[in-house]
């Protein structure tokens, strides 16, 4: 396995970790008996815990490298979303969320710098197929909790299971990771303790969240959705989650060499209408197979424009590239974590159909502004850096 290949699969095994928990969301709620707002509330939780996670640990990171962090952050969050699932009400649940957030705010920043780096080294672009594995990893982890639901596979052997799957291949996987060397124009300043956006990465947080926020919506609430609102099998609620885990992986696995030659700008362009589309026949679907084409197209439109925000983040000299991404990442992950739970209270009150037409303005805004995507058009590098040693 490749080094670069190495830091792919902790987005991969976080994301099963992650998928599998999301796509049971139903029977926790059942579970806890919990209404859309007081299982949003709990999501709050877990948004709080990935923004400090964002916000704190961009020294601790860097102190402890890459191979040490992907053991820390993967395995954390994994072993806390199986805890959560064997607690007897959301009560004493709350302050796992938070700890599983954290893990994962963390995670993000490790794989994405760690991504960066390896770009500049290889000289191409890698970072949609990195988030690729991630989308990857989630249409695998949905389609198996899909069939789990429909065999009455309880959520805490399903996640338990998960957690095995995670902490096995990891071992074997993060064992031989290496920290990559900084870009070689890269910001040599100390990292502040705190990562805060500036103005002029606020664009850039924009365009990243609005996907995202879509996202959030799709494998949060989608199940939930095709229940309510069809009356779905739990097998076909499951598939909704799952076909947008797939394009949106299609999508991130296929699309680096499509901005290599058209260019950031109109590839978000295209990307954030195709959002669009899939939103609107989502919120009006008259049939499940609508919805589910809607599901499909949404991950599609998602797929590479937050991969593309953080490239343009990563690559902008004003700070170190562990700072803008952190910063961006505490954007962008906010809204990805504490926007389906906002949406949780907009179906309680306006219906859930109506939380899917509330994106769309959110993505259509980002659309107005992917001129800020300019930083990422740049080429990775001119000729493949030498690899430097390190270790």
């Amino acid at each position: 396995m490749k080094p670069h290949q190495r830091i792919f699969f902790i987005q991969f095994a976080v994301a099963l970790s992650v998928g599998a928990f999301l796509s049971r969301l139903p029977d926790l709620q059942r579970k806890f008996g919990l209404t859309e707002g007081e299982l949003g509330l709990l999501l709050a939780v877990m948004s709080l815990g990935v923004l400090c996670g964002l916000t704190f640990s961009v020294r601790i990171i860097e102190r402890l490298g890459a191979r040490t962090t992907a053991f820390v952050t993967v395995f954390g969050a994994s072993a806390f979303f199986a805890m959560i699932t064997w607690m007897p009400s959301a009560l004493p649940a709350m302050p796992l969320f938070f700890i599983a957030g954290l893990f994962t705010g963390a995670f993000e920043i490790n794989a994405n710098i760690e991504t960066d780096r390896h770009e500049a080294q290889l000289g191409r672009r890698i970072m949609s197929r990195a988030h690729g594995m991630w989308s990857l990893g989630f249409f695998m982890t949905a389609l198996v909790a899909a069939g789990m639901r429909q065999a009455a596979v309880s959520i805490e052997l399903h996640i338990f299971l998960v957690l095995l799957t995670v902490l096995i291949s990891g071992s074997i996987v993060f064992s031989k990771i290496e920290t990559a060397p900084p870009r070689h124009d890269a910001h040599s300043g100390e990292n502040p303790l705190v990562a805060f956006p500036t103005i002029g990465l606020l664009p850039l947080c924009l365009i990243g969240a609005a996907p995202l926020l879509a996202e959030g919506a799709s494998v949060d609430w989608a199940a939930i959705y095709m229940r309510d609102v069809f009356d779905a099998e739990p097998f076909v609620g499951g598939l909704s989650v799952t076909i947008f885990s797939l394009c949106i992986a299609v999508g991130r696995l296929g699309m680096d060499p499509v901005i290599d030659r058209f260019n950031p700008h109109p590839v978000a362009i295209v990307l954030l209408g195709i959002v669009i589309v899939g939103l609107l026949l989502v919120a009006t679907a008259a049939h499940p197979g609508i919805a589910l084409i809607g599901f499909g197209l949404t991950g599609i439109g998602c797929s590479s424009v937050y991969p593309l925000a953080i490239s343009a983040a990563a690559r902008r000299t004003d700070r170190p590239a562990p700072v803008n991404v952190a910063a961006l990442g505490q954007t962008t992950f906010i809204v990805f974590f504490a926007g389906p739970p906002l949406l949780g209270f907009i179906a309680e009150y306006f219906g859930i159909r109506f939380s899917y037409w509330a994106v769309v303005p959110v993505v259509a805004t980002a659309l107005l502004i992917t001129k800020a995507l300019a930083a990422a058009a740049m080429p990775v590098t001119g000729e493949p850096e030498p690899v430097q040693p390190h270790g």
